[in-house]
């Protein structure tokens, strides 16, 4: 089989990639600070100090204009966090990779000074089905394709290539305008790939490669928002495919930053200082004259222009005046946003690499079904990061740490062995229980959304303005298109001054 037909599992960039709202534990390294009781007037308001909302005031600001970022947590970065190691270390609770086309994520971090290397991809990956676990190589004919049966791997390589196929003929800027999009957004992904994946672990790669992209089951995905999302997986020279969705080496998961994700809004929000506003969660946006008056906690910012950066459902829970159009509205009621958590589990070594093992899992079991290696680059201790996604997240919402700790090390120590039982550390991040985020990596759509009101997506209301990772044309979801869609918002306002 060709290569490029061939489907290949590992794990995506946000949760693994998205990024773009408001944030979680303390910023450090920037001059914003908590808000105090004050009144600001600027020409632009920006809600979200993720990555979208500080792309959007750069821009904004070396065009020469007055901005004020709200910032609901008390740090920037959004969907992107560091979490602090009893080591002293760090590791990524949110969007973490990089990969080939996803150019302005890149471009922002060279700008700031964050370097990247690359994922530890040396050695095997893990097959774990039917209770039976399978070391299997990822640099041969089959690259990193678990080893199924043939007619499985036979039948995964023809859904790849018609999903593929399929996802060039829908227009990134407007899927709703594909030739088939209505045929497309009126079924689920599962009921096309029960008619399509008809060999049974074919329909388990494709299922396990859903939940890792998505952090939703196959289930509550529109086909046409899957093959929007392949379709955005590439640039405007280079069309998307599934294939760079789930693969490590050149794909979405190829690239870590040095010292950490958060790194780039923390630098990002330190170039902006104090028109960074954080714990200043925004409650309403109302029109008042020829401005709008945007009330958060303790700051009331007078605005030419608003830039809304944070995931539409969480857009909904603004009380808006005068009222947003319906279908704006309608639209943030129905894109949920995924289930998904993060476990990583800290050791002394990264002792699975002595055993020829990349850390990387695709499992058919457990809370824990794909784990990458996400140890520092010095490999000065080890650390197993772990996804919990979709059925297997909700399951665990309402959980105590210590069952989720207990669960996860479980299955740890079923790929990994008996040392994987006792880690140095442990840290768990619940992205379902994030009280300004509410899930991940993204919001996705159901059936019937994109085609009715997904017009409604970036369209501007009067002089509010939509940015966030869920509003971009490539790289929907991931860090790349939280950038992408500050750079579009930016401009827009800009032109509209």
């Amino acid at each position: 089989m060709a290569r490029e037909r061939q489907l290949s599992l590992s794990r995506r960039s946000l949760i693994g990639g998205a990024a773009a709202t408001a944030g979680a534990v303390a910023l450090t390294g920037t001059a914003a600070g908590t808000a105090a009781a004050a009144t600001r007037d600027v020409d632009v308001a920006i809600v979200g100090g993720g990555l979208a909302g500080l792309t959007t005031a750069r821009d904004l600001v070396a065009a020469g204009r007055t901005v004020a970022v709200l910032e609901a947590r008390n740090r920037v970065g959004g969907r992107v966090v560091n979490l602090a190691l009893a080591n002293g270390g760090v590791t990524e609770g949110g969007g973490e990779f990089i990969g080939p086309t996803q150019d302005r994520i890149k471009a922002l971090a060279d700008s700031l000074g964050v370097a990247t290397f690359t994922t530890y991809n040396t050695g095997k990956n893990l097959l774990y089905k039917d209770g039976k676990k399978t070391p299997y190589a990822t640099d041969g004919l089959l690259g990193s394709v678990p080893p199924i049966d043939v007619a499985g791997l036979a039948n995964a390589a023809i859904v790849q290539a018609s999903l593929d196929d399929m996802a060039k003929q829908v227009p990134v800027g407007a899927p709703w305008t594909a030739p088939k999009a209505a045929e497309w957004d009126k079924q689920t992904f599962e009921s096309w790939l029960n008619a399509n994946a008809i060999v049974p672990s074919a329909k388990f790669l494709l299922d396990v490669a859903t939940t890792s992209i998505f952090s939703a089951q196959p289930r509550e995905l529109s086909l046409l928002f899957v093959l929007f999302y392949i379709a955005a997986a590439g640039n405007e020279s280079t069309p998307g495919t599934l294939e760079r969705l789930t693969d490590t080496a050149n794909g979405a998961q190829e690239s870590r930053f040095v010292g950490g994700s958060q790194q780039v809004p923390i630098k990002l929000a330190a170039t902006l200082g104090d028109r960074v506003v954080l714990s200043a969660p925004v409650r309403s946006i109302t029109k008042s004259g020829a401005k709008y008056v945007v009330t958060a906690d303790g700051v009331t910012v007078t605005a030419k222009k608003v830039v809304v950066a944070v995931p539409p459902p969480l857009a909904g829970r603004i009380t808006f005046d005068p009222l947003l159009p319906a279908a704006r509205d309608q639209l943030g009621q129905r894109l949920p946003m995924g289930s998904i958590g993060k476990a990583i589990a800290v050791y002394d070594t990264p002792f699975w690499r002595a055993d020829g093992l990349n850390g990387q899992v695709v499992s058919d079991t457990g809370a824990v079904r794909s784990t990458f290696d996400n140890s520092p680059p010095d490999a000065s201790y080890g650390a197993l990061m772990g996804f919990i996604e979709a059925d297997e997240m909700r399951e665990f919402d309402a959980a105590s740490v210590a069952d989720v700790k207990a669960a996860v090390l479980k299955d740890y120590a079923t790929y990994f062995g008996d040392k994987a039982k006792a880690p140095t550390s442990f840290v768990l991040q619940r992205w379902d229980n994030e009280g300004f985020t509410r899930g991940g990596p993204v919001a996705y759509a159901p059936p019937g959304v994109l085609t009715e009101y997904g017009t409604a997506l970036r369209t501007p209301v009067d002089g509010i303005h939509w940015a966030g990772t869920e509003t971009s044309t490539y790289w929907n979801g991931y860090m790349d298109g939280a950038v992408r869609s500050g750079e579009r918002a930016a401009k827009e306002v800009l032109a509209a001054l």
